[in-house]
């Protein structure tokens, strides 16, 4: 358990805005939309492996991380699912998050699950998703890990886009994949393969400017074709927040419900999102360069009179930086005559160094959409908090507040 791919850790910042978590309509069948269909390659069958993970968790506390993830609360009000979810039916133990399901009447409703969301703390666009999770293979369940557009809270359904990494319902060795999103209407495409649900599998995702890619245990089982926005699926290259859930019940499994199977669980080892692009981008070496943060403001070394803020609304001397070779494939940032230090994570950072030692050395690391993460001797990343205190460098993930607009 808990063992990584065998990929290099780096960063990756992938945030955006909070959004409004709700199930969506579904159909068992998928059918294709003219010239929207890329045919998966018979040959591609494992996944690459020139990936960077910027995000996971492991489950490895004794309760949901909700630095990571929102828990879902009530019933959605849509698919015909018969479940309230609640916070009680999401635990965490041993090195796994189990979600269960409970014949008990609560807001209403016959039955108890729980449902976590990562809208507004977590959205990427693209990369690799995955997760290792085990089902429950229960006549009206309806277990998934799934993907909606972040602005749904503002544009709707399907208009935000919707990636189903996995679905699967009652006991049924069926895997699902699927994209939804709007051409004149609701338009899904996807396919499915076949597995032994109620044993752990690797159930993933690879999504970049082309494609989606759906894999089971890296088989690579169906592709759908996104480049140029073909067939209006511009929705699939805007940031996305993740999802697990069981549902009981519903418009897929439908309402015969095997109550004597309950309580029944789902169980997920871990979740990880990995940056494809690939090795980290050669640095500027020589070049003045501003940093902005996610909050619109910029990076300042205050002269090094006092702990590095970002909070700047413009960018002058202060908040200007040299990108110096500190050897080793790491950088230094200068400015003002002197050199940002991590402070190896026991303070605030600070720009007061006269000489670059190894607290003062960062791996610079390109995202996916341009920006660059810092990441520190100690293994941790630059953060901007947001610029409501000083900036520290502790973060053991990237996420937006660890990412940065270079010249921006």
């Amino acid at each position: 358990m808990k063992t990584l791919l065998n990929l290099k850790k780096g960063a990756l910042a992938l945030m955006a805005l909070a959004a409004l978590a709700t199930s969506c309509k579904k159909d068992l069948n998928h059918p294709s939309s003219p010239a929207n269909v890329a045919a998966a390659d018979a040959n591609q069958t494992t996944t690459p492996r020139a990936a960077t993970l910027v995000w996971s968790d492991e489950f490895n506390g004794t309760s949901v991380n909700t630095a990571n993830w929102n828990i879902d609360n009530g019933n959605p009000g849509v698919n015909n699912e018969k479940e309230y979810y609640q916070s009680a039916n999401a635990t965490v133990s041993g090195g796994y998050l189990t979600i269960t399901a409970r014949k008990e009447t609560v807001g209403g409703q016959p039955y108890t699950s729980a449902k976590l969301t990562t809208a507004g703390k977590f959205q990427p666009t693209y990369g690799r998703i995955e997760a290792s999770i085990k089902l429950p293979a229960v006549q009206g369940t309806w277990p998934a890990f799934w993907m909606l557009g972040a602005n749904i809270g503002t544009v709707g359904w399907p208009q935000c886009g919707e990636i189903d990494i996995m679905e699967q319902v009652n006991t049924s060795n069926t895997i699902l994949g699927t994209m939804h999103w709007y051409v004149n209407g609701h338009s899904q495409y996807g396919g499915s393969t076949t597995t032994s649900p109620t044993g752990f599998h690797t159930y993933a995702v690879e999504w970049d400017t082309n494609s989606i890619r759906w894999y089971v245990d890296n088989t690579l089982y169906v592709t759908g074709n996104i480049a140029g926005n073909i067939n209006n699926t511009g929705a699939f290259h805007n940031p996305f927040f993740i999802i697990l859930n069981l549902a009981i019940g519903g418009d897929l499994p439908g309402n015969t419900i095997n109550d004597g199977a309950l309580p029944c669980n789902m169980v997920v080892d871990y979740v990880r999102v990995y940056n494809l692009s690939g090795s980290s981008t050669s640095p500027p070496i020589g070049s003045n360069i501003t940093l902005k943060g996610f909050n619109n403001q910029y990076v300042s070394g205050e002269n090094g009179t006092q702990a590095m803020n970002c909070n700047r609304a413009t960018a002058s001397a202060w908040e200007t930086f040299t990108v110096v070779d500190a050897g080793g494939g790491k950088v230094a940032l200068q400015s003002m005559g002197k050199y940002v230090s991590s402070e190896n994570g026991t303070q605030a950072i600070t720009c007061n160094r006269t000489t670059v030692g190894d607290w003062e050395k960062f791996d610079w690391i390109t995202t996916s959409d341009g920006k660059v993460t810092l990441r520190g001797n100690n293994g941790d990343f630059i953060s901007s908090e947001n610029g409501t205190q000083p900036m520290t460098c502790t973060r053991t993930t990237a996420s937006g507040w660890e990412s940065f607009g270079v010249n921006q």
